[in-house]
């Protein structure tokens, strides 16, 4: 049998996983995700896609014959726990690779201690671009598949006025700057942007405002559960205007947590909604909810953290190695793909971001998902245009379109 060893914040519980007798030493996967605090809503699913593909992959023979361990540890929320629990599993635990973070700045914190290591990193959430860095490979969509989609479907449709309400961290401020760039080039006009705390959770001057700045529609790039709670205020205040994101829905899940019609009028560009229906993608649904029946909805970033798993099992299982290295030598062949439940999913050997097929996806009165657009496969190539190019150099840095490699 496999095992898989859950530690939250150092209280360790042991749960058997089932599947083939495996004589070889594990390959440890050390996980960090947060299951409590204000994220903790969009971080179990994080947690269950980890065991999911954890359970399918060893009872499918494991990686190179061996099976995987999961470590998870719960940083809940917390930056410094992030780089404390880092440091415990590269190098006490001795992981193999590692996996999670949800908020971008729990990345930062995470990447300066992975690169004192050869330890692969697999962030697998979308998130605002820009990191160019060959420890580090990411599952998640960034902004030329989602905002580049998303802002000129919006202009079009609704009107060239936007107000954006953001997380005030390093996502909402580079997500604001990404929108920014976009509507110059639509010829829009940004009327006010905010950028609110994580946890704050009254919004009545926020709305004030937005009423009296009065834009086509919003940009709504907030994050967590207590900021959530403007989309209720804002339906209870009547505001009704369109509202456009990169997280909504599909990460959030903000059309399931809340009454209709809170989310009415909201659009995302999305890699991965439940709402999904195809064969792989039903096929895959019906594998997670017979091991998570209460789950309330498979989100982005659960999905994406059960894919990052078989990228890694197939860049492995290629490279006939675990070493960064050998990993990166696949990668730089151009061709590391795998089939995943949202279709063929490849790594970009420039920038170690992955290829994914997008669809533009509103929501109703009701709360019913549609699809209105599909724009099909998507490739991450903003990075490797402005010069990042990993398969020659490191850099080791985040761009963002105010911020480009020097020449």
């Amino acid at each position: 049998m496999s095992l898989l060893r859950s530690l939250r914040t150092g209280t360790a519980a042991l749960l058997l996983l089932a599947g083939p007798v495996q004589a070889a030493d594990p390959i440890k996967v050390g996980l960090l995700e947060d299951i409590s605090g204000d994220l903790a809503v969009i971080g179990l699913p994080k947690l269950h896609g980890a065991q999911l593909a954890v359970e399918e992959i060893n009872k499918a023979g494991g990686v190179l014959g061996r099976p995987l361990e999961l470590i998870h540890l719960d940083p809940q929320g917390d930056n410094a726990r992030y780089q404390e629990f880092g440091r415990r599993l590269l190098n006490r635990d001795k992981v193999d690779v590692l996996f999670g973070g949800i908020t971008s700045a729990s990345r930062e914190a995470l990447r300066p201690v992975v690169n004192r290591t050869k330890v692969p990193y697999f962030y697998t959430n979308q998130y605002e671009g820009g990191v160019c860095d060959a420890n580090m490979v990411s599952m998640g969509a960034v902004p030329e598949q989602q905002f580049s989609t998303l802002i000129p479907w919006m202009v079009e449709k609704f009107g060239k006025k936007v107000y954006v309400i953001a997380a005030d961290y390093n996502f909402g401020q580079i997500s604001a700057e990404w929108n920014r760039t976009l509507m110059k080039k639509l010829g829009g006009e940004v009327v006010g942007e905010e950028f609110i705390p994580l946890g704050v959770s009254q919004f009545a001057q926020t709305i004030q405002n937005i009423q009296k700045a009065k834009p086509d529609w919003l940009l709504t790039i907030n994050v967590g559960a207590a900021q959530d709670s403007f989309f209720e205020q804002a339906a209870a205040a009547k505001l009704n205007l369109p509202m456009g994101s990169s997280i909504k829905i599909m990460l959030g899940f903000e059309h399931k947590r809340f009454a209709p019609p809170a989310l009415n009028n909201m659009h995302a560009t999305a890699n991965w909604f439940e709402e999904l229906d195809t064969p792989a993608a039903n096929d895959f649904k019906a594998r997670w909810k017979a091991k998570f029946p209460n789950e309330t909805y498979i989100n982005d970033m659960g999905y994406n953290a059960y894919a990052g798993l078989f990228m890694y099992r197939m860049l492995a299982e290629r490279a006939k190695s675990l070493k960064l290295d050998d990993l990166r030598k696949v990668m730089a062949a151009g061709d590391a793909c795998i089939e995943a439940p949202e279709g063929q999913v490849c790594i970009d050997p420039k920038s170690q971001h992955t290829s994914h097929h997008m669809r533009l996806v509103s929501v109703g009165p009701k709360h019913e998902v549609t699809v209105d657009k599909d724009y099909g496969t998507i490739q991450p190539y903003w990075l490797g245009e402005i010069g990042c190019d990993l398969t020659k150099k490191n850099d080791k840095e985040q761009y963002t379109p105010d911020n480009l490699p020097k020449k």
